[in-house]
């Protein structure tokens, strides 16, 4: 199941049951689990693990050097969960020793052709990056979170669980979970109700989160303020607590809401 012209170095550990194609390199810090597909011309380096099931398409690029200025070649790595889908030409770089040593791909992540993830990014189970999403240094992605294609995301900016992010979007700020954002410099919109539905959030819930929104973007109050009020009226409501967690902590603040009266439309 390995093409006899692909290059295995010594102490990369195979699975038997993985598959390589033509060309394609892997590295000696290597690690492929139980049913791994890697398509030809690929290049996998560095100290990087791919989970069971993981398939990488032809002329992807894991586990190269960080672009950062800062590294001198120290020992950090990529891991890879279970069942992700790498398209062609994807490149996912180690993580730095000023970050967190380590650029995360969780399980069952889709990225399409041409993404880029960069040093010490943190992606939750099941993110989906259409064709050409970008995503600078140090970024978090929750899960099931959704970029459009085109989309560059700035370094250090966080994007929130079940949060849709409109395709051909520059990223600066951080987009709160749950909610809709597009444009050169993006807006909020409201929540991702489609997105929300289709994972199964109840009716109620959703009610909820809207309200949520509301109270900390489309208000007078401050973000603290918000949070508070969001934490006091909704404490029986977990998702509403990681909204109002998310704010908290957001370091480069959420990005603006758009007072278009034009809604942002997903399909």
């Amino acid at each position: 199941m390995i093409h006899p012209s692909a290059i295995i170095e010594s102490g990369a550990i195979i699975d038997p049951t993985v598959s390589i194609g033509a060309y394609s390199v892997i590295g000696s810090q290597v690690e492929l689990g139980p049913g791994v597909k890697i398509g030809p011309h690929v290049v996998i380096d560095g100290n990087t693990k791919i989970g069971a099931n993981t398939q990488v398409g032809q002329f992807a690029s894991i586990g190269a050097p960080p672009q950062d200025l800062s590294y001198r070649g120290e020992d950090t790595r990529v891991d890879i969960g279970q069942d992700c889908l790498i398209r062609e030409y994807v490149t996912i770089h180690r993580g730095t020793v000023r970050g967190k040593g380590a650029t995360t791909i969780g399980p069952g992540c889709y990225l399409m052709a041409y993404c880029h993830v960069a040093h010490d990014c943190d992606l939750g189970e099941g993110v989906i990056m259409a064709n050409s999403a970008h995503l600078g240094g140090h970024i978090e992605i929750g899960k099931k979170a959704i970029l459009g294609g085109i989309v560059a995301v700035h370094q250090f900016v966080r994007v929130g669980e079940y949060a849709l992010v409109g395709g051909v979007s520059g990223v600066a700020k951080d987009v709160p979970p749950y909610t809709l954002a597009s444009g050169s410099r993006i807006y909020l919109y409201g929540l991702n109700e489609v997105g929300l539905r289709r994972n199964g959030f109840p009716s109620g819930t959703i009610r909820i989160l809207k309200r949520a929104f509301k109270i900390a973007l489309r208000s007078s109050l401050k973000i603290d303020e918000a949070v508070r009020k969001i934490r006091q009226e909704m404490s029986d409501t977990p998702e509403a607590l990681i909204f109002a967690d998310f704010l908290a902590t957001s370091k480069r603040g959420p990005a603006r809401v758009s007072l278009s009266r034009h809604a942002f439309r997903t399909n």
